[in-house]
């Protein structure tokens, strides 16, 4: 049996949503309909941000003999509180360096994330900042990608953001449908990996 490691926030916990309800445990039922030798784990924990990712990633990588695929998703966190996109970026560098060294033989799959507001009337404000910082903290996915050569999810959210019945009261956190969509956001990528 391989596994596959999900190493994020709240979006890959399934926040406020049952386990199984979770995009990690939708990937799993896809696995199971394939008959694939794969299991999931999901490292999750909601309000993340790359910098406690990167304090947490060793003890992670430990509890794990052999790790076959790490799919890192973190970021968003960052953005909510507007981390300058060169911290975040350095936070998931680390991340990535600490997987190849504990688990160099480990498939990774990058998860891309946009800054989570449809930002309309705030891009013009402060001279055009938050607008420029969306475009750099959704460049910086791509690029981390293509330095480190590992498989990309362009957008976790895609066709989830902004659409009120696919998320919580809150707007931010996808539900239960949501999740269904991030998952195939997600194994459109990975399943090409595992296969």
């Amino acid at each position: 049996m391989q596994s596959i490691l999900f190493f994020g926030d709240s979006l890959t916990a399934g926040y406020q949503l049952r386990a199984s309800e979770s995009f990690p445990s939708r990937i799993q039922e896809k696995i199971d309909a394939l008959h694939l030798p794969y299991k999931a784990y999901n490292y999750g924990v909601s309000g993340e941000t790359t910098a406690g990712g990167r304090q947490r990633i060793s003890s992670v990588l430990s509890r794990f003999e052999k790790i076959d695929v790490f799919v890192l998703e973190l970021g968003a966190n960052d953005s909510l509180r507007g981390i300058p996109v060169r911290e975040t970026t350095q936070n998931l560098q680390y991340i990535l360096d600490e997987v190849r060294r504990a688990h160099p033989e480990a498939r990774v799959v990058l998860v891309g994330l946009e800054f989570p507001f449809d930002l309309g009337p705030l891009a013009t404000l402060g001279g055009g900042r938050m607008g420029h910082y969306a475009q750099e903290f959704k460049a910086l996915f791509r690029q981390l990608a293509e330095k480190n050569e590992v498989d990309f999810v362009p957008f976790l959210l895609h066709g989830v953001i902004g659409q009120r019945h696919l998320n919580l009261p809150d707007g931010v956190h996808p539900n239960a449908e949501g999740q269904k969509i991030l998952a195939n956001n997600v194994w459109a990528v990975l399943e090409r990996v595992i296969q």
